[in-house]
């Protein structure tokens, strides 16, 4: 009998989500938002711009923690991730693409411990882009 898999659910790295959007901006203007004092505060957490660094643990003043493992401007970047209330640390990938003109902002985490964790993270990460929505552009964004 072939066992049933939950959505989300992987076969190596626990629960995973993915959430992206498309905004009519320029990849550097999208990345540079980003990782601004306000970009940041928005996905990330309040955090001095000097604490983000490649292979330096950092902490928010919200608690969450982590470290930078990989660092691309205007790429990419993949960092470990806890919030204060979890046990365990997940691992959060944030993605700025260029689509014909246009860009979109992937979020992806994964190693999530199970389908309350990945809901958990699926409604802040949309809640994530909401915020970045209106700080890009006016109202000129399609959904994937």
């Amino acid at each position: 009998m072939e066992k049933s898999k939950t959505v989300g659910q992987t076969k190596d790295v626990g629960f995973q989500i993915g959430v992206r959007k498309t905004f009519s901006v320029s990849p550097e203007t999208a990345w540079n938002f980003l990782f601004s004092e306000k970009g940041l505060a928005l996905w990330l957490g309040k955090i001095e711009l000097e604490d983000i660094d490649l292979e330096k643990p950092y902490k928010t003043k919200d608690g969450i923690e982590g470290k930078i493992n990989t660092f691309n401007p205007y790429s990419h970047i993949r960092l470990t991730w806890k919030p204060t209330h979890w046990t365990n640390m997940s691992t959060v990938q944030i993605r700025v693409i260029d689509t014909k003109g246009k860009t979109t902002i992937s979020f992806h985490q994964d190693k999530l411990i199970g389908s309350d964790q990945r809901n958990e993270m699926k409604k802040h990460w949309g809640n994530v882009l909401a915020k970045i929505e209106p700080e890009l552009t006016n109202e000129k964004t399609t959904t994937r």
